[in-house]
């Protein structure tokens, strides 16, 4: 079968590759039907920080039919079209006994640890997979995976209705965000992106306004913010553009270092809330992606075979992106 595989920060291959053969007990075989480019895949083929197996199959973000069926599993029958949960957890240590899986010591991730949905096959175990429902388009439910990680953020955010929101960044998670709050009924939401074109397309679905991060552009009474760019220099700017008291989701992948006086954090009593991936918040991104299917379509970006990837890899990270997702279809 094809394949796209990274061998190493910068080395990312399509090839040809044994499929993943006959599924294992309590695993499924998912022919895939398509996959969205994440920032962190763009972060791991820069930085090869999270790098575990050479050579690995990225794709996180996956959808798929299946079609096979290991030894134990009995809620799922050939043809079932479904999302993968992208969070590998061990099930074992403090957090996970917890139900904080997202917070488990060993945590990998699909396409990581295992491979995952830039091929045209994947085995992958039983616990991950989720139906979808037949209302939902393929665009809208490739889509699942990260407004599941803007659910989680706005969770934590915890904002009232009636309180402006200030996004900074309008990449897929900050733009589902902002879709996420505005389906949630919020009338106040502020986006700012350096991308002009991305930016008017999130205001047009969603009903926010443009501003830049400057104070002056952002407006005043701020107290709910969110950081999606993965910019320490954008996380100083929140800080300056908010109100005290003021809470701060942090879900951009950061590349760099802030450097932070912690006294403006005390003084001000300014809450930096760190939001990593998701807890269980994936059947309700479902549910809540078959209420909005044809907003979420608008924010998509381009289709791409598995051929153009390394190329769709390059125009992402040079910002060239129009819209959120970008979707790999084998």
């Amino acid at each position: 079968m094809k394949a796209v595989r990274l061998y190493a920060a910068g080395d990312l291959r399509v090839e040809t590759v044994a499929a993943p053969g006959p599924p294992a007990p309590r695993t499924v075989t998912l022919r895939i039907m398509a996959a969205g480019i994440c920032g962190s895949d763009l972060h791991n083929f820069r930085t090869g920080q999270w790098i575990t197996r050479s050579p690995s199959i990225p794709g996180h973000e996956l959808i798929g039919r299946v079609i096979a069926v290991g030894e134990g599993v009995d809620d799922f029958v050939i043809g079932d079209r479904v999302v993968a949960d992208s969070r590998f957890w061990c099930g074992e240590c403090p957090a996970c006994m917890k139900g904080n899986c997202h917070l488990c010591s060993r945590l990998g991730f699909v396409g990581e640890v295992c491979d995952g949905g830039f091929a045209e096959e994947v085995n992958l175990p039983h616990r991950l997979i989720h139906a979808l429902p037949h209302t939902l388009s393929d665009v809208a439910a490739v889509m699942v995976e990260p407004v599941t990680v803007a659910l989680h953020a706005v969770n934590r955010l915890a904002v009232p209705r009636d309180c402006p929101v200030l996004i900074a960044g309008c990449g897929p998670i900050g733009g589902l965000a902002a879709l996420v709050l505005s389906e949630h009924g919020h009338s106040d939401i502020r986006v700012a992106d350096h991308n002009e074109e991305r930016l008017k397309r999130v205001c047009d679905v969603t009903g926010a306004a443009a501003v830049t991060l400057d104070p002056s552009s952002a407006g005043a009474g701020i107290s709910h913010a969110i950081e999606a760019t993965g910019s320490p220099r954008a996380l100083e700017q929140l800080l300056k553009a908010v109100e005290p008291g003021a809470r701060i989701s942090l879900v951009g992948i950061m590349h760099g270092r802030l450097d932070l006086d912690p006294n403006l954090l005390v003084e001000r009593e300014i809450s930096l809330i760190g939001c990593h991936a998701f807890q269980d918040e994936l059947p309700s991104a479902i549910a809540f992606l078959e209420t909005c299917d044809d907003r979420a379509r608008r924010l998509a970006d381009q289709e791409v075979p598995l051929d153009e990837v390394p190329e769709a890899y390059r125009r992402l990270i040079a910002g060239q992106a129009t819209g959120l997702k970008t979707i790999v279809k084998p």
